[in-house]
């Protein structure tokens, strides 16, 4: 009998729809060679629905979607509501209520793909870097006082708990254990590292330090402990990426460097993420945004929505399946894409989902 998946389907706003269309194509395409299927149901949360309404987020719509064995989102962003409505409202809302307190970044260079980084290819840009995503200074801790004066003074605290660190290092290390390059036969050992600021932010980053040592060294002795200050981390993503595998790091942090491994692995058209609750319902999604000048156009890239759907079925157990979807991206992208960007592609968006789809 085959496995049934319940999946929350969130299209948002833009060239959302359309890459959600060719990233579910692709799903249901793996599904009949993987023996799975996804019960599929459509949630309209987005700009529209806000224009319409008046409300981002319907009463209890977190408590709906943790009933759901995962989350497929598109994208939120909508040129007619001011910035930060939609994300606050929706995105970190939900982040939050559902407690994903991890988002994983995969930074992957696909076959044919091009990098704006000399003399690296596929071999070298292949890591993972896992964020920790609910805390630190993105909570809103802090506030104004004397706002709009030549005295204003704005503070914004970066507050983290113990618990919080220790469960994003223990799924991090457990990630490398299942994932590092050397469970896929890429290297001498699994690596974890952590990228912080033990020099600067010495209160926050020394409990991160003492917590990952400790709990590394009693519980996971078989993964290798690396420590980079975030500043030289940034140097060698772009000088030596292939020196790492698996990194861990605050939400503030994970939020740069991530960015800047995506350009590093061809864009943000090709770059997948997933905001991860281990114990709960997970959301996946490309990183791109909206992009609603392309919008209806059928010429956005869809594989970093293809890609996300691949690290949902990853995190659902389905890893054969997901493995399968990442061999069928890099296949097209190494014989047949022109291109990462919009409308250079080669083909269109529909054409190219079509393509990955074909793979099966």
């Amino acid at each position: 009998m085959s496995k049934s998946y319940n999946i929350a389907v969130m299209p948002g706003d833009g060239t959302g729809p359309e890459v959600v269309r060719e990233g579910l194509k692709v799903l249901n395409a793996a599904a009949s060679k993987f023996n799975y299927k996804l019960e599929l149901t459509e949630f309209d949360y987005g700009g529209d629905r806000y224009l319409r309404t008046g409300e981002v987020l319907p009463a209890g719509a977190a408590d709906e979607l943790k009933t759901f064995d995962a989350i497929y989102l598109g994208a939120i962003g909508h040129p007619d509501v001011k910035p930060g409505i939609l994300e606050t409202g929706i995105l970190l809302k939900l982040r939050f209520e559902l407690d994903q307190y991890i988002n994983l970044r995969p930074v992957k260079l696909y076959p044919g793909v091009e990098s704006p980084l000399k003399d690296k290819g596929p071999k070298e840009i292949d890591y993972v870097v896992v964020r920790e995503n609910t805390g630190g200074i993105y909570t809103g801790i802090g506030g104004t006082s004397m706002k709009g004066t030549a005295q204003e003074v704005a503070v914004q605290n970066m507050v983290y708990s113990r618990f919080q660190v220790e469960r994003a290092l223990r799924y991090s290390f457990e990630y490398a254990r299942k994932f590092g390059k050397k469970s896929q036969g890429k290297g001498e050992a699994n690596t974890l590292g952590l990228v912080g600021k033990t020099n600067v932010l010495t209160y926050v980053y020394d409990l991160w330090e003492r917590a990952f040592h400790e709990i590394g060294k009693a519980e996971y002795p078989d993964v290798k402990r690396e420590y980079y200050h975030v500043d030289a981390t940034c140097m060698w993503m772009v000088k030596s990426p292939e020196w790492f595998d698996v990194l861990v790091t605050g939400n503030m942090f994970g939020d740069i460097i991530t960015d800047l491994g995506a350009m590093t692995q061809g864009g943000m058209g090709i770059a997948a993420g997933g905001n991860i609750n281990p114990e709960g319902v997970s959301m996946f999604e490309p990183i791109g945004g909206s992009a609603p000048k392309y919008t209806g156009q059928n010429v956005i890239n869809p594989l970093a929505a293809i890609c996300a759907g691949a690290m949902m079925l990853e995190t659902l157990g389905e890893i054969e399946a997901a493995k399968a979807i990442e061999n069928a991206v890099s296949k097209v992208t190494a014989t047949k894409l022109k291109s990462m960007s919009a409308g250079k592609m080669g083909y269109s968006t529909s054409e190219v989902g079509d393509l990955v789809a074909g793979q099966f």
